[in-house]
């Protein structure tokens, strides 16, 4: 398998760990997978809900916890790329970013929305950064205004496919019939979109594959169309040191593919999460939100069904009843806790 290079990063093994909030992905998930020769994700969506002041002032305790987890991470890391995941949508977007970078991040991927501005935010920087598409038209979109107003290219590309856990970039239409969506032809085109760019600025532009990529056999698939690797969020939550509570992680390995649902998220787009207490609660009406706490950008607390950030912090937390469970397509096929290291291994050889 060959070593994914970012700029003048290596990863031994290409494989990213998808950036999970809220809590998933911390210090401990990403650390560790950067330490297995992966690139680790830490995700900066309400990354400091654990700390005394989260409640009080949620962005101020947000904005130093992510150099904490950063550092922290570092230390298990033994020299591995981490990266962190940051949302678009998020309000204060750009006060995250340039956290990120000042705790000297190697990596930024950023959905949820396209960061048209990111190239601006990291300047000066050794920061790499990294949009998610899953069109190419929005490949494109990013691709043309980043050459126009930065002179810039993305350092990787990432893809997420219909299949991945969380947001979704796709309408619930596309999503009630996947395959009528001949995804592996999109992929096929944003490969031949990027290397117009690659000519231009005389460099390698890694493309790599999301969403619904579970094992070796699917990593050869994605890498035979062209990709240069892969990322994979809901195998690593069965994993020892996966940041979430041992509930939730029992709920990922007791998950049936009957359990899946697609339901509508606050921050405006479809999301794929666990059937649960908590989503047939929502079916019979709203959640009443009794607090706010600032975190997207686009968000009207008298309007949207229920408090994303709490949901997610409930079920983190493995109060699951009361929580929203984001999983990808293949969590049903996810059947007993491992490793990082085990998984890794799994992935490469």
């Amino acid at each position: 398998m060959k070593a994914l290079k970012i700029g003048e990063l290596t990863a031994r093994i290409p494989v990213i760990q998808g950036g999970m909030g809220v809590g998933i992905s911390l210090s401990g998930l990403a650390g560790s997978v950067a330490a297995c020769g992966g690139v680790g994700v830490i995700s900066t969506a309400q990354i400091g809900y654990r700390d005394p002041e989260f409640e009080k002032d949620p962005i101020k305790t947000n904005l130093r916890v992510i150099g904490e987890e950063i550092q922290k991470a570092r230390e298990i890391a033994k020299g591995g790329i981490l990266g962190v995941n940051i949302m678009v949508a998020t309000k204060q977007y750009a006060e995250y970013v340039k956290a990120a970078v000042k705790a000297g991040i190697d990596l930024i991927i950023s959905g949820a929305g396209l960061p048209m501005e990111l190239p601006k935010l990291v300047a000066g920087s050794k920061t790499k950064i990294a949009p998610i598409v899953s069109t190419v038209k929005a490949a494109r979109v990013i691709c043309r205004f980043w050459d126009h107003h930065y002179q810039r290219m993305p350092d990787l590309v990432v893809i997420e496919g219909p299949k991945a856990g969380g947001h979704l970039g796709f309408s619930r239409e596309q999503l009630a019939d996947i395959n009528a969506l001949d995804f592996d032809e999109e992929i096929c085109r944003i490969i031949e979109c990027k290397k117009e760019y690659e000519e231009k600025f005389d460099r390698k532009i890694p493309v790599i594959v999301a969403g619904g990529v579970f094992d070796r056999a699917d990593i050869d698939h994605v890498m035979g169309l062209g990709a240069d690797g892969v990322q994979i969020a809901s195998r690593f939550v069965a994993t020892e040191e996966c940041d979430a509570s041992d509930a939730y992680k029992r709920a990922y390995i007791e998950a049936e593919e009957s359990d899946i649902q697609i339901v509508q998220s606050p921050v405006g787009m479809p999301g794929r999460a666990l059937r649960n207490e908590f989503i047939r609660h929502l079916e019979a009406g709203r959640e009443p939100i009794r607090k706010c706490y600032n975190c997207l950008e686009k968000c009207d607390p008298r309007k949207v069904p229920y408090c994303i950030t709490k949901a997610l912090i409930e079920a983190v937390k493995g109060n699951l009843d009361k929580g929203l469970i984001f999983c990808g397509a293949n969590v049903g096929r996810i059947h007993e806790m491992t490793t990082v290291h085990e998984l890794m291994q799994e992935l490469a050889y």
